[in-house]
């Protein structure tokens, strides 16, 4: 099945071999999160999700950095998105907003693919949420990061607070967040926040790209297993998490991928998947 490839204003978007590239595209602003950035974001996840080509998604930033977080101009649009509405309609308007942004970023976690993030220069803010939704991190050694709302007097709302404990543990993400110091590459990978440092820009494509065209290769099927035990497996008890996977794979061990795999390993061949 062939995949029609979305246009974005802020998004460069382009496939190959099963593995979509999502790159943000506003290098002269260091990648810097408006709202319209924000929704074209969210539309191609979902593009990603719902398209049976794509196996992975690589997700990076065009230029010198990954993104800086939101966009300076970011609390104007707020502003105009608002309008002039009275008190207890602009709270709500605003939390309708917030929640929008939410699934922004949630619509990464809830891809059914997995999402790899390349990251390079600054991931700030915003940055650190789109990351931390994603399923794989890797960074180039120049990549430095910052979980920083709170010396803008905001409390993180799309999603850090929530995943980061998760991925560093609690103790490490609360200095973190309540000192929002610059923490560099090798810092990141050694509080397992990333999986792998690169020596450079050109390194870490390089590199991403290997893990994201074996990913590629395997059972799309198995694969989106895999992300859905792992997401179901972390918000739920072991017995549950146990009977989630038990039911999966009474469905997906009688696949033909299951075939094939063997088959693939016994001939000392490529295994080949459909969508």
């Amino acid at each position: 099945m062939s995949a029609a490839l979305p246009e974005f204003e802020f998004l460069a978007l382009t496939l190959d071999g099963g593995v979509a590239r999502v790159e943000f595209n506003r290098p002269a602003r260091a990648n810097a999160l408006g709202m319209r950035m924000w929704h074209e974001l969210g539309a191609a996840m979902r593009w990603v999700d719902a398209n049976p080509a794509v196996r992975v998604a690589v997700l990076s930033g065009r230029g010198r950095h990954f993104t800086a977080g939101i966009d300076l101009g970011f609390l104007a649009e707020l502003q105009g998105a608002l309008g002039a509405s009275g008190p207890g309609r602009r709270e709500e308007a605003l939390h309708r907003i917030i929640v929008e942004l939410q699934a922004t970023v949630s619509a990464i976690e809830h891809c059914r693919k997995p999402v790899i993030a390349a990251i390079q220069g600054a991931c700030l803010g915003g940055g650190v949420d789109i990351a931390c939704a994603c399923d794989l991190r890797y960074a180039s050694a120049d990549a430095r990061f910052s979980v920083k709302e709170l010396e803008l007097a905001i409390v993180a709302d799309l999603g850090t607070l929530q995943r980061l404990p998760r991925i560093v543990g609690d103790g490490v993400a609360r200095e973190l967040v309540f000192t929002a110091r610059e923490f560099g590459a090798a810092e990141a990978l050694r509080l397992g926040f990333l999986s792998d440092v690169a020596d450079d820009a050109a390194a870490l494509a390089t590199r991403v790209d290997a893990v994201a065209r074996g990913i590629a290769a395997r059972s799309p099927l198995a694969v989106r297993g895999v992300k859905a035990t792992l997401n179901y497996g972390r918000d739920h008890a072991v017995a549950e998490g146990l009977a989630q996977v038990a039911a999966l794979n009474a469905s997906l061990l009688l696949a033909p991928d299951v075939t094939e795999a063997v088959a693939a390993a016994r001939d000392q061949r490529p295994a080949q998947f459909d969508d």
